[in-house]
């Protein structure tokens, strides 16, 4: 015997007592439940459901009506032919793409402009949360396209690419679907990225030569000169330092916004996390250990008789080398490269974040950003949580559950 659909609206204020109530109502008339949402928005309750009945949905109606009229709800019931057809469901089996939107903040105006964008191209928004509204704003948005596939792949992100730089909010899109949920593995870039600043260049400052190592640096980062060149070039106007220059700078580093978030709550979900930096591991191994970090590759300075003589030791981590580590770390862990996460914000970055299943540019010079899966543009690196699905509320829960007070600043 053929049902029909009756789908319930149930709005107001959010209290125990009113999902039950329906639900004894839709039970004393054998209905078949569909499909269900809820939401709640400041202490308001929207509740969604649609089920299937087989005789009499009027009565049904009726009845919904006033078991909600009992509870102070408000409740819009709607009929057969009343509920209006998805054009999307034929075919689909829930979202086909997640696009996580951040700002300070996600303006109205900023919104409508995704939402016009992804209407243009036959879009449809299937479902929003809040993954965020400290230190940035974060809307994850569940996307259906009409026709899955590579073209429509590229089309949404291009638009959505398109869409970040004209609204100035950051958006990242991947597939909806396991290997979303499937990341494993998170490297770290170290110098502008973890950390507030170029160590190279507080080093070159107690050698008087601080502006003239940070030009070089800001063009090595810009992609304008070989890394491993302009690395040799900075090292060398340390020479003659003593070696206890290390440990002063090393106790003048200021890790970026949000680095200890994001790495604590990494390693609470069971991430491998480490750093893949082009500084000295002198220095960044002491960052490692406070952070408890899993591994680290860095170059490493020379020291004869206590004294830096301006030459790096060993193989260097440029460019090539960055990636060449990703690759042997996702391995010692048996970690897919699909399921791996760079974080880095200058064009040694490039190959590393190629390399990655998700490669996101912090804060970064254009020759990255082109490559990069996805761009965060304000300072706090706990938005790379915020992109990978954590949302706030999960990570202050977390905290919180450890005894930790929650600090807004």
């Amino acid at each position: 015997m053929s049902t029909t659909p009756v789908l319930i609206i149930t709005t107001g204020p959010d209290k125990p007592g009113v999902s039950s109530v329906l639900f004894a109502a839709l039970t004393r008339h054998g209905v078949e439940v569909l499909d269900v949402e809820q939401v709640v928005i400041r202490g308001r309750l929207v509740l969604g459901v649609l089920v299937g009945i087989e005789s009499d949905p009027e009565a049904l109606q009726e009845a919904v009506e006033q078991a909600m009229a009992t509870v102070g709800m408000h409740v819009e019931v709607r009929i057969g032919a009343e509920i209006g057809d998805d054009p999307f469901a034929q075919g689909r089996r829930g979202a086909s793409h997640v696009a996580v939107i951040l700002g300070r903040p996600v303006t109205a105006r900023a919104f409508a402009t995704v939402a016009s964008k992804l209407a243009a191209i036959d879009a449809n928004i299937d479902a929003i949360r809040s993954v965020a509204d400290y230190p940035v704003t974060g809307l994850e948005l569940h996307i259906s396209v009409r026709k899955p596939g590579r073209r429509a792949d590229a089309e949404l992100r291009a638009v959505l690419a398109d869409v970040s730089t004209k609204a100035g909010v950051d958006i990242a899109v991947e597939t909806e679907g396991l290997s979303r949920r499937a990341k494993r593995l998170v490297v770290f870039d170290v110098d502008s990225t973890l950390i507030q600043g170029e160590v190279i260049e507080m080093l070159a400052a107690h050698a008087g030569a601080e502006a003239e190592v940070a030009k070089a640096t800001e063009a090595a980062m810009r992609g304008e000169l070989n890394f491993t060149e302009s690395l040799e070039q900075r090292v060398a106007v340390l020479a003659g330092l003593p070696e206890t220059v290390l440990d002063d700078v090393g106790a003048q580093i200021k890790l970026t916004p949000g680095a200890r978030t994001t790495v604590r709550t990494l390693k609470r979900l069971g991430f491998r996390c480490g750093v893949v930096s082009g500084g000295f591991s002198r220095i960044i191994t002491g960052i490692a250990d406070e952070l408890g970090l899993d591994f680290v590759a860095a170059n490493e300075l020379e020291i004869v008789d206590g004294k830096i003589t301006g030459r790096v030791v060993g193989d260097i981590i440029d460019r090539e080398g960055k990636a060449t580590a990703l690759r042997r770390f996702a391995e010692e862990y048996g970690i897919p490269l699909e399921q791996c996460v760079a974080v880095g914000d200058g064009a040694n970055d490039i190959d590393m974040l190629s390399a990655a299943g998700m490669g996101v540019a912090f804060n970064a010079k254009p020759a990255l950003r082109e490559i990069a899966d996805t761009t965060l543009s304000h300072p706090y690196l706990d938005a790379v949580l915020f992109m990978m699905g954590v949302t706030r509320a999960e990570v202050e829960a977390a905290d919180a559950a450890e005894g930790r007070p929650i600090e807004r600043v």
